[in-house]
């Protein structure tokens, strides 16, 4: 079993920056990939970014490209997540997810992952 907990959501301003963070335990977390997905108001959770074990390959959706940066510090068990130059189209709530067992699709998938925290609200204001 994991248990993933996000922290560091709220409420920002369009062009700020805000950290997103995913403590994970029951298990090593340098055991399995992690991803960071959203939900915004009447839409379907999408992608955003991952992150694999040794957090040497990544991965991030067109719309967060250049201004969000995934890393992870397997020595504290979390993930991160920078969100810089914010835009009012990132509010939504998001997830971070575990991928324990191997999967030949893509991190960008939400079936491969196996756990999902709670999810934390990101606020962008305009």
């Amino acid at each position: 079993q994991v248990q993933l907990v996000e922290s560091g959501g709220g409420l920002v301003q369009a062009g700020g920056s805000l950290r997103l963070s995913c403590a994970a335990s029951g298990r090593t977390s340098s055991n399995y990939a992690m991803g960071w997905f959203r939900q915004a108001p009447g839409k379907d959770r999408e992608f955003v970014s991952a992150i694999s074990r040794a957090g040497v390959r990544s991965n991030y959706a067109d719309s967060v490209k250049g201004r969000f940066t995934i890393s992870r510090d397997n020595a504290k068990n979390t993930v991160y997540l920078q969100m810089n130059s914010v835009k009012p189209e990132d509010t939504a709530i998001y997830y971070c997810a575990a991928r324990v067992t191997y999967s030949s699709d893509s991190l960008t998938s939400e079936r491969v992952y196996e756990y999902w925290g709670q999810g934390i609200q990101v606020t962008v204001s305009s």
